[in-house]
C-alpha cells in the first residue's frame, strides 16, 4: 500500500534534502508519489542540475520543479528575475497553486515560520507563500486559469524543537543562528535512519554548497556520529491547509 503523496516545498535546492531528505526518501521507498518545488534559482543552473541529482539519490520519482526566483543573498541565481523576497505576492502564490493543482499532494511540507534551522529570508518568504498557496489551491474562485482545484489535507512544516538547538548549535557552530520552537508544538517526530544514507547522498549532491561550506559542507565535515545525531530524525508540525469552500475540494 503506498503512502499518502507528497510535495515537498523549500525555498532553495538543498533545504529538501536537510529539512525533509528522510520523509522524502521513506515517501518514495513506499511507493507514494512524491516532488519537490525549489522556490528560487533559474532550470539549467548549477544548483537546479544538483538538485535534480539530490532527488534522484533520495528516489523521488519526479523531476524537481522550480519557480525561478532569485535567492535573496545571489542576485545572479535567475537572470532577469526578481528576487523571491521582492516578488509580487499574489504572483508567487499563483505560481505555487498552479504546481499544487497539477500534483495533486494529499501532503505539503514546507519551512516552519522562523525559516527552519537558519531563519534564511527566503526560507521564510516560502513559509508564508506555501501557506497561501495550499489554501488558494482549493478555493474555485481563485486562479481558474491555474487548473481545477485541489486541497492538500494536511501541510506539515520542517522545525526542530527547543531541546535540541544546542546539540545542533555544536555541529553547524556557534555563530550560525539556530531557531527552534517549543518541544511541545512538535506533531510529528520522524525516525529516518533507516534513509539516512540517501539522506546523506542527497545532501552531498549539493556539491557547489559542499566547497563553499554551507550547512551541507558542514555534513560532510562531521564525523559520522555527529552526521547521524544531526540529520537521523525529523521533526514536524502539522497544521491545516484550509478550509476550503463547499464542492472546491478536487476528487480522490
Amino acid at each position: 500500500m503506498t503512502g499518502p503523496s507528497l510535495l515537498a516545498v523549500f525555498a532553495h535546492p538543498d533545504d529538501e534534502s536537510i529539512s525533509a531528505g528522510g520523509l522524502l526518501a521513506r515517501s518514495a521507498a513506499a511507493g507514494a508519489r512524491t516532488a519537490v518545488v525549489s522556490a528560487t534559482w533559474s532550470p539549467g543552473s548549477v544548483r537546479a542540475r544538483e538538485l535534480a541529482e539530490a532527488v534522484r539519490q533520495l528516489g523521488v520519482g519526479e523531476p524537481p520543479r522550480l519557480l525561478g526566483y532569485a535567492d535573496a543573498e545571489v542576485p545572479g541565481s535567475a537572470p532577469g528575475r526578481p528576487r523571491l523576497v521582492d516578488a509580487q505576492l499574489d504572483e508567487v502564490v499563483r505560481a505555487l497553486a498552479t504546481h499544487i493543482r497539477e500534483f495533486r499532494p494529499d501532503v505539503v511540507v514546507t519551512h516552519d515560520a522562523y525559516g527552519g534551522m537558519t531563519g534564511h529570508p527566503d526560507h521564510v518568504q516560502t513559509y508564508r507563500v506555501t501557506l497561501l498557496a495550499a489554501q488558494a489551491a482549493g478555493l474555485a474562485q481563485l486562479y481558474p486559469e491555474a487548473g481545477p482545484p485541489w486541497q492538500p489535507d494536511a501541510l506539515f512544516l520542517a522545525t526542530h524543537p527547543e531541546s535540541v538547538v544546542a546539540g545542533l548549535r555544536d555541529v553547524v557552530g556557534a555563530r550560525r543562528a539556530v531557531h527552534g520552537v517549543p518541544d511541545e508544538q512538535i506533531t510529528e517526530r520522524l525516525d529516518v535512519s533507516p534513509w539516512l544514507d540517501r539522506k546523506v547522498a542527497a545532501i552531498m549532491a549539493h556539491r557547489s554548497e559542499v566547497e563553499r561550506g554551507a550547512v551541507p559542507g558542514l555534513v560532510a565535515a562531521a564525523p559520522p556520529e555527529a552526521r547521524a545525531a544531526l540529520l537521523s530524525t525529523e521533526w514536524f508540525i502539522r497544521c491545516s491547509p484550509g478550509p476550503a469552500t463547499t464542492g472546491a475540494v478536487g476528487p480522490r
